[in-house]
């Protein structure tokens, strides 16, 4: 008998619609900024580096929720003590200045195109200087890229400028 994928907060999404393509749909349900899981493009790029917990926060929903529904609809036990989201400052922060900001890249082509900009802004940071910052426009809460950029000791600031348009800006600490 073939054992199916248990699902946890840091499960990817492309290997958890691999292993039950019906929870597609309960995941569009739970939250509409999931329906981009539709696009086949976005399903082979960014459903590939996202974990369960990353998708919660894109649909600002506690990870709780999203991951022990999952696990009801595929007969598995519910968990207990799941952490929550990783938080994201709402608040424009202390450090933000618009005129600090040295590089603005916009990944919304890149992201329709199939493309997935963590590579480059990994690349545009690599010897980025402290105080300045970098802008990065998205057609949605890049999780999984903003993870990457904090871990490098950057300060991060995301939030949602209009419907569908995400600006993330980045500082490294000084």
């Amino acid at each position: 008998m073939e054992t199916k994928l248990i699902i946890t907060p840091h499960t990817k999404i492309a290997e958890l619609l691999d292993a039950y393509p019906e929870l597609e749909n309960v995941l569009i349900d739970l939250a509409p900024a999931f329906k981009k899981l539709q696009n086949p493009i976005l399903r082979r790029t960014v459903a590939r580096v996202t974990s369960i917990r990353q998708a919660a926060a894109i649909g600002k929903l506690p990870v709780d929720v999203v991951v022990n529904k999952l696990r009801d609809l595929t007969g598995q036990g519910t968990l207990e003590n799941i952490q929550g989201n990783p938080e994201h400052q709402t608040e424009t922060p202390d450090w933000f200045s618009s005129n600090k900001i040295k590089v603005r890249f916009d990944a919304g082509e890149m992201i329709a195109s199939g493309g997935h900009p963590l590579t480059k802004v990994m690349q545009d940071l690599k010897d980025w200087n402290p105080g300045d910052i970098y802008e990065l426009t998205t057609p949605f809460l890049p999780a999984p890229l903003l993870d990457k950029v904090k871990e490098k000791g950057f300060l991060i600031w995301s939030l949602e400028n209009s419907p569908g348009i995400f600006k993330n800006y980045f500082m490294i600490k000084k």
